[in-house]
């Protein structure tokens, strides 16, 4: 069902992990905004709340993750609709495996890694902020918003470079992961220091 959505199409994106590492990653999917047009939600509707699966059956280990689960994340609503956000059913030309997020994950390349949340299983539209995983267990080091900024340094260390995977010497970091011109009007008039 969910592939008869939108055309699947691929698009490489930058890949920003909070821990100073990245990768290049062509991934397949399609539109999030597809999908959100599709489920018509109230105007009243806000945010996207996302859940990852988690079945403790399957996944016994899950008690000893060190955080809470299912996983869960949330975007803004104009983020959400913004035309880089993707829902990945793929990568490298291939279904996407299990360790990727498989069968499907929002990819948010402007935001730091952990805002695409893998394996989701339930999609809600709500008013109010939704709670997400990082940011409830330690909301001074991992803030809702999660944009890619080489000014906000992560607590433990610095956010001013990164180490692409594959080469030895870090790169700067850039803002908002190379996507500025396209997503930075996302936040005009935001302090992105408070709303990291």
């Amino acid at each position: 069902m969910l592939l008869k959505v939108a055309p699947l199409e691929e698009r490489i994106y930058r890949h920003r992990c909070v821990e100073a590492r990245s990768i290049v990653v062509p991934w397949i999917g399609f539109p999030l905004s597809a999908l959100i047009k599709l489920a018509n939600p109230l105007s009243s509707t806000k945010y996207v709340a996302f859940q990852s699966l988690y079945d403790p059956k399957q996944m016994p280990e899950g008690r000893n993750a060190g955080i809470p689960l299912p996983y869960v994340e949330g975007l803004r609503m104009d983020e959400a609709m913004h035309p880089l956000a993707l829902l990945s059913v793929g990568l490298y030309g291939e279904v996407l495996p299990n360790q990727n997020g498989a069968p499907i994950r929002p990819v948010v390349p402007w935001k730091y890694g952990f805002k695409s949340i893998k394996s989701i299983v339930k999609i809600r539209f709500v008013e109010k902020q939704p709670p997400s995983t990082w940011n409830s267990l330690s909301s001074h080091e991992y803030g809702f918003y999660s944009n890619v900024n080489p000014e906000v340094d992560h607590p433990r260390w610095s956010q001013a470079k990164e180490r692409r995977l594959g080469e030895l010497l870090k790169r700067p970091t850039l803002k908002f992961n190379g996507y500025a011109d396209q997503v930075a009007s996302l936040y005009a008039g935001m302090d992105l220091r408070k709303n990291f």
